[in-house]
């Protein structure tokens, strides 16, 4: 063949090509071209992928896509391909109220796993209620996000598109509280919270557990999110004499706390929540590490059969994130998703008209987790109260009692 003829016949059937491409691609942005007919629906992801919370957020994304590549290799929802779409909320409510808008913005969006902050969530909530975008964390705890700000007192939902897999300050606080007072039988506690939303909540309901108790709170002190240095607070603390300092933030300021409260001669235990729950903060506070105490949400995962299977599926797909905290509330909070998805994607013609269905669908999603028990209640917050205290011993965290908080 001459050269000329063949870039005429090459020209014919490259517009040919366009032509069936363009006839096939007709109706929107849902094909999936190469002559599948499958639709696309984004499950969203609010999380800190970047900065000092970013091991702990890669965690959260990528479990999320591991739920998501499993759905889609099984086909759960026929006619359906999943996708995630992830933004990096960098720990900042403002970064995460962008996010919020860039998804609720993005009409293949129906869902979002995030966020891993009570307080990005607080500016995320408006943004994807206004859109009618389902959110659903694996990780806040601050019980105001489910049942408002008189919480205490009146019980109201905000935002009817909010769910939560793991359980709130207000169960995790008093369940530290018994846990100090009636099993390490210690009667005076020092509090330090990082005046956050996360911390503040959860060092309040410490201290209000612990008191009713017969426990004494001899210190209540604050530090700024983004200090590096705490003698100032050690030196306030320490005069008071406390058997244990019971913290209200996260592992980036609870481990160079622990070792500065050694250097200062406070040489007492260090417990926090779930958010000094990390590999990291082992590493952070170094050979001060052991000794020191945190809860968490659920069972540990080397009790639970089906997250021994998810743990083995996240380090063969080769994630880097740390899993270990929020792992597998993520993959929970995007399987709730993918079962409301089931339902509310059956008739819809796209994406974004399924979004308050896939909102109402979510309130009777029930199934047996990698986390435990998934169910919710009338405000949205998770039926499962199961908590695991743990302790540092050697180089790892050990659980050393799991219960239900009654």
């Amino acid at each position: 063949m001459h050269h000329r003829a063949f870039v005429r016949v090459a020209v014919t059937l490259a517009a040919a090509s366009l032509l069936i491409t363009a006839c096939g691609s007709r109706g929107g942005d849902n094909s999936q071209g190469g002559g599948s007919s499958e639709k696309v629906a984004k499950i969203g992801v609010i999380a800190p992928t970047s900065g000092d919370l970013s091991a702990i957020g890669l965690g959260i994304r990528d479990s999320v896509d591991l739920a998501v590549k499993q759905a889609n290799q099984k086909k759960l929802i026929p006619g359906w391909k999943l996708q995630v779409s992830a933004e990096d909320d960098q720990a900042n409510p403002d970064v995460g109220k962008n996010a919020a808008t860039s998804l609720a913005n993005d009409a293949g969006v129906v869902a979002v796993v995030g966020s891993l902050n009570s307080s990005v969530a607080q500016s995320v909530q408006p943004v994807l209620a206004s859109a009618h975008v389902l959110m659903v964390s694996p990780a806040n705890t601050n019980p105001s996000l489910t049942q408002g700000a008189n919480f205490e007192t009146s019980k109201q939902r905000p935002y009817d598109n909010y769910f939560r897999v793991c359980t709130t300050d207000a169960i995790q606080g008093p369940f530290a509280a018994r846990y100090v007072y009636n099993k390490l039988k210690l009667k005076r506690v020092a509090t330090i919270n990082d005046k956050k939303t996360y911390g503040q909540g959860l060092a309040k309901a410490f201290e209000g557990e612990f008191k009713k108790l017969g426990g004494t709170i001899v210190s209540s002190q604050t530090i700024n999110p983004d200090d590096k240095s705490f003698s100032a607070v050690i030196s306030k603390v320490k005069p008071a004499k406390p058997q244990l300092v019971y913290y209200g933030g996260e592992y980036p300021q609870s481990g160079p706390l622990t070792v500065q409260m050694h250097q200062n001669g406070l040489n007492v235990p260090l417990m926090g929540g779930d958010g000094m729950y990390a590999a990291d903060y082992i590493t952070l506070a170094g050979k001060e590490a052991p000794g020191n105490y945190a809860t968490s949400i659920g069972s540990p995962l080397n009790k639970l059969p089906a997250a021994q299977q998810y743990v083995k599926d996240y380090k063969a797909a080769g994630y880097k994130g740390d899993n270990s905290s929020y792992g597998a509330y993520a993959y929970d909070s995007a399987t709730a998703i993918i079962n409301a998805l089931k339902d509310s994607l059956k008739n819809a013609k796209d994406a974004k008209s399924a979004r308050e269905a896939t909102v109402k669908a979510m309130g009777n999603v029930e199934f047996d987790g990698i986390s435990g028990h998934v169910a919710f209640d009338q405000y949205g917050d998770t039926t499962n109260k199961v908590l695991t205290v743990y302790q540092v011993k050697g180089k790892d965290w050990t659980d050393v009692n799991t219960e239900e908080f009654k």
